[in-house]
């Protein structure tokens, strides 16, 4: 089947205009009237925060968030939920344990993150439900006899695991950079549809010209790889740096990923992917470990990720979630557009309700989870005629915005096969995800 190069949307061509305007190699961004922030402040928080008051469209639901507060924590007890349930994907690559930074998995995990993060965009598509939908058959998991068609997120993932089996490095960055190695027409038979699909990968020439970009930076900067980066990182902060400055040194050197807009004169930070590949990067290498009522000891953060620092990723998967669970309250006018599938321009006032009040809505539900577990502490406390002597660090792990998205993603993804949607908690109708082409997410 033929795939077509699309032309670069208005959201690639402004992001090529901005690199130009800002150079590739990410230094000196205050200067470009960006407010400066400590180090240990997210700005996608904070002007978030802002954003969501000042647009006031989407608002924020307390009754809902206190409700679906109680109904996720119940449920990430109930399955176990934790930064380990990354690695039980059956699509996903892991390394191997015990870790090592010498193992070649090691730096084979951090590029193959690195590569899907760079690509986690835009998969939604009109004709989700239908068998013409854009997927990609490959094995079920790693290992599997049995053959499925992937489709969304997992297309990418498909993909990418497809072209390492067939011997393809497609993870590697000095291959994916050369136009000559990995020629366009490699990269299509990459991400060549499943024979049912009657679309192909949206945004396919913005992801070769992020393939491309990404590439070169990590070889001309970092030793050909994204473990050269996060070498990098590790020799900047003597190795005590945390998740939050790999989000903000990754924004700093990769354009691609500075998912920034700017509302009445003010940058607004969102940062999805850099946020998550952090996330996953987290995820992938976390320890399996006795439970002592310590934090583990984690290899690229071993003072400490301070994952709760991040905030969850604001996509259009998510906060479709946020609304079922009347985390979010829409009003009617916003309804009606979504309900319509009326594309939302990146950066409109809708979408970057929608986007930050996500961000901020999460938070809300962090902070009702941790009182929860506050008071079960006490309880358990007063039952033990002790304290529980739980380490501030475990909490900040188990109880994260990260992992709280994380588990919303799963569980939206869970609800599309049910006619009612998420049982067990009140909820509102689910409405279609809002409809935005972004390189962005």
């Amino acid at each position: 089947m033929t795939v077509t190069i699309l032309a670069p949307s208005p959201d690639c061509q402004a992001r090529e205009d901005r690199l130009e305007a800002r150079g590739a190699n990410g230094k000196n961004r205050a200067s470009e009237g960006q407010e400066p922030y400590p180090e240990s402040v997210n700005p996608v928080l904070e002007t978030s925060q802002w954003a969501m008051k000042e647009i006031d469209i989407v608002r924020l639901n307390d009754e809902g968030i206190a409700s679906a507060a109680k109904f996720i924590y119940a449920q990430m007890q109930r399955e176990s939920y934790t930064p380990r349930t990354w690695r039980t994907h059956p699509l996903h690559l892991c390394p191997a344990e015990p870790f090592s930074w010498g193992h070649p998995s090691t730096r084979a995990c951090l590029d193959w993150i690195f590569l899907i993060s760079s690509l986690n965009f835009s998969f939604w598509s009109e004709l989700e439900g239908l068998p013409g939908r854009y997927g990609v058959e490959w094995r079920e998991g790693w290992g599997s006899d049995k053959f499925v068609v992937h489709t969304g997120y997992w297309s990418l993932v498909a993909a990418v695991d497809r072209a390492l089996e067939e011997g393809v490095p497609v993870t590697d960055p000095s291959f994916y950079a050369s136009e000559s190695r990995c020629p366009d027409e490699l990269i299509k038979h990459i991400f060549c549809p499943a024979a049912q699909s009657t679309e192909c990968i949206p945004l396919f020439s913005e992801r070769i010209a992020i393939l491309r970009e990404n590439g070169r930076i990590l070889c001309e900067r970092f030793d050909g790889s994204f473990y050269g980066f996060v070498s990098a990182f590790r020799d900047r902060y003597d190795n005590r740096g945390t998740a939050l400055q790999l989000v903000k040194m990754i924004t700093e050197y990769f354009p691609s990923f500075r998912d920034e807009a700017t509302f009445h004169g003010r940058q607004v930070y969102l940062w999805k992917r850099a946020q998550i590949l952090v996330a996953e990067i987290w995820a992938s290498f976390y320890e399996s470990l006795p439970f002592t009522g310590r934090a583990p000891v984690h290899p690229l953060f071993p003072s400490g990720a301070a994952i709760h620092e991040l905030t969850m990723f604001a996509d259009y998967r998510v906060p479709q979630i946020l609304h079922h669970l009347r985390i979010l309250s829409y009003p009617p006018a916003l309804v009606k557009l979504l309900n319509a599938r009326t594309p939302l321009s990146p950066g409109s006032r809708e979408e970057l309700s929608i986007r930050t009040a996500s961000i901020v809505a999460v938070e809300h539900v962090r902070q009702a989870i941790l009182q929860l577990r506050a008071r079960d502490d006490r309880g358990a406390a007063g039952e033990e005629g002790s304290d529980s002597g739980s380490d501030p660090g475990v909490e900040d792990e188990v109880v994260s915005s990260v992992l709280i998205d994380f588990y919303l993603w799963d569980l939206v993804k869970r609800a599309e096969d049910s006619a009612n949607g998420v049982r067990g908690v009140d909820t509102t109708p689910m409405l279609p995800i809002h409809h935005t082409r972004s390189i962005w997410y």
